[in-house]
């Protein structure tokens, strides 16, 4: 194949009528202003799409567009190039043609990196066009450290042998990067977030040593080592995140930092003494990405609004509902964003701090040292805040100092476990809460799940056997028939789950006039009826039914959620 000709992209885009002059002079005064490439100018203005810029370089160039999405990743042909190449020069091996190899780039008019491929891949290459974030999560997907992983705790293991554990081989010291235990680390960290998984669990068992990613919800093993190399593991994560190195017999809770892939994602680390040695897990929050807004958690346009109006009031209680791990923080911190402004003071009270938001005054609740949520709550009340997120309802101190707080002008975001918004009123009662406070502040009750999404690569229609369609019969009725149902066959890019990514799926109690007067009366019947009849059919399971009409989740996950609810 030719090289490739050094093309001016502006040009070619305003030739194609995908740019105005205006919008190309525009774009080339903020370039010479920030330094940022021009293409990412182009995209960030919202003048074009990532995929039309590259369209029209293939165009001019005479080259063919490949939508990375669409192709299965060969191992053997991605070896042919070290990730730390492929990241460098945006590129990726795609296909053996015999005498060339078939070259994905990001940016085929750099000359530089197509004499430098050529040179390390020591055969001509084909050049064809890809867009560059389905390239990173190309590479992210198709250079697996599984195996790498694997061999760097057998290196660990070796250099171990039969004489315990020594600090020389923690890595503590600063000159210490290369120590075994510091690599396996870092590949197990890079590998999480490669797989996008938001817990790693270190278990030591009987005969080894078990590490486990959970993605999407779900626990995966992903390694299996030699139960040797535990003691060193879950010692440089004690150093790593300062915690007690001699006490082994008492569970430990911490966090640190660590840097993956040029971001930083927060650890936060659970230790606790077990049969076979201490096991470790560590909750990862990646910050790179920022805080959700309302709009991406997947709320229903009407019910966003309702939401919207009700957290825009200056006093009450908002409760988030469900149990642990079904994103009631992320919903919480996406309000949170909302009304972070200069004119109102907020304080959260939480254990541990998941987020971190500017402009916001979070404390971490301290059980040791006396620093209760009760304790923080009350002193936060003395600190003139216009907003208090509590982290979570934990019993009646904390209930009822939020409900005050709801009553006396301020508006209080709180969690609470209960399987839906209608028993969770009933709940705040048990708790010991008084009848009229619960009543008076509590504004609304947001319940939710969150249900896996079908993968977009291999989603495949599927029709649901006798038990599926009984269960949709329950929301859809007669209508079962009138719509198409998916799941994902499994691929590279979803780890052969058939699922990528999470969305939630809501419903919302507000406490309009006559639900209040029914909580006041007293009859938990009488409430109840009162409460259904606002909400007006729009349950859990009737959102979790709509993303699966829609296609997005499969009626097994669906069915899987909503028998956390309906027990």
């Amino acid at each position: 194949m030719a090289r490739p000709e050094k093309v001016r992209l502006g040009e070619i885009l305003l030739r194609q009528g995908l740019l105005t002059e205006d919008q190309l002079r525009q774009s080339l005064e903020d370039q010479k202003r920030t330094g940022r490439r021009l293409g990412r100018v182009f995209i960030d203005a919202g003048f074009v799409t990532e995929e039309s810029i590259c369209e029209a370089l293939a165009r001019q160039l005479k080259l063919a567009f490949v939508d990375l999405r669409q192709v299965a990743l060969k191992t053997e042909l991605l070896a042919k190039l070290p990730e730390s190449q492929a990241r460098r020069f945006r590129a990726i091996v795609l296909e053996d043609l015999g005498t060339a190899w078939r070259v994905g780039m990001a940016d085929p008019t750099d000359l530089v990196a197509y004499d430098e491929l050529i040179r390390i891949l020591r055969r001509e290459i084909e050049v064809c066009v890809v867009t560059e974030s389905q390239l990173l999560s190309a590479i992210d997907r198709g250079y697996g450290r599984t195996e790498e992983i694997s061999g760097l705790a057998q290196e660990l293991g070796a250099e171990i042998g039969d004489g315990g554990v020594s600090f020389a081989a923690l890595g503590v010291s600063a000159a210490a990067e290369d120590a075994p235990v510091v690599k396996l680390l870092q590949s197990v960290f890079e590998e999480a977030k490669r797989v996008r998984a938001s817990d790693i669990h270190i278990e030591p068992q009987e005969v080894g040593l078990h590490i486990r990613f959970r993605i999407d919800g779900v626990l995966y093993l992903q390694i299996r080592a030699e139960a040797r190399i535990a003691a060193p593991l879950v010692l440089r994560l004690k150093l790593m995140s300062g915690l007690d190195i001699s006490e082994k017999r008492l569970p430990q809770d911490g966090r640190f930092a660590v840097t993956v892939r040029n971001s930083q994602v927060d650890v936060r680390i659970s230790t606790m003494p077990t049969q076979h040695g201490e096991s470790v897990v560590m909750r990862l929050l990646d910050q790179s990405g920022g805080v959700a807004t309302l709009d991406r958690i997947g709320m229903p346009p009407a019910m966003l609004e309702r939401v919207r109006r009700v957290i825009q009031r200056p006093s009450g209680m908002v409760l988030v509902t469900g149990p642990t791990g079904s994103g009631k923080t992320t919903t919480l911190y996406a309000a949170l964003a909302e009304l972070n402004t200069p004119e109102r003071k907020i304080i959260t009270v939480e254990d541990p701090v998941e987020y971190r938001l500017p402009g916001l005054n979070q404390v971490q609740v301290h059980e040791k040292i006396d620093l209760t949520f009760g304790r923080v709550l009350r002193t936060a009340l003395r600190q003139d805040p216009d907003v208090i997120l509590v982290g979570e309802m934990r019993d009646q101190g904390t209930v009822e100092t939020g409900l005050r707080a709801a009553l006396t002008g301020h508006l209080v975001l709180s969690t609470l476990h209960t399987n839906d918004a209608v028993s969770t009123p009933m709940r705040l009662l048990d708790m010991g809460a008084p009848r009229y406070m619960v009543a008076m502040s509590l504004q609304m009750v947001i319940a939710q799940r969150l249900l896996r999404i079908v993968c977009d690569k291999c989603g495949e229609w599927h029709e649901p056997d006798p038990h599926e369609r009984e269960w949709l019969r329950l929301e859809l009725g007669d209508r079962v028939d009138d719509f198409r149902y998916r799941r994902g066959a499994g691929c590279d890019q979803c780890n052969r789950t058939g699922y990528v990514g999470r969305t939630g799926v809501y419903e919302v109690l507000e406490m309009t006039r006559p639900v209040v007067e029914a909580a006041n009366h007293g009859e938990p019947q009488a409430f109840l009826t009162a409460a259904r009849q606002e909400m007006g059919g729009e349950t859990l399971r009737r959102s979790a039914v709509a993303l699966v009409a829609a296609g997005r989740t499969t009626v097994a996950e669906a069915m899987h959620v909503s028998n956390q609810f309906e027990d």
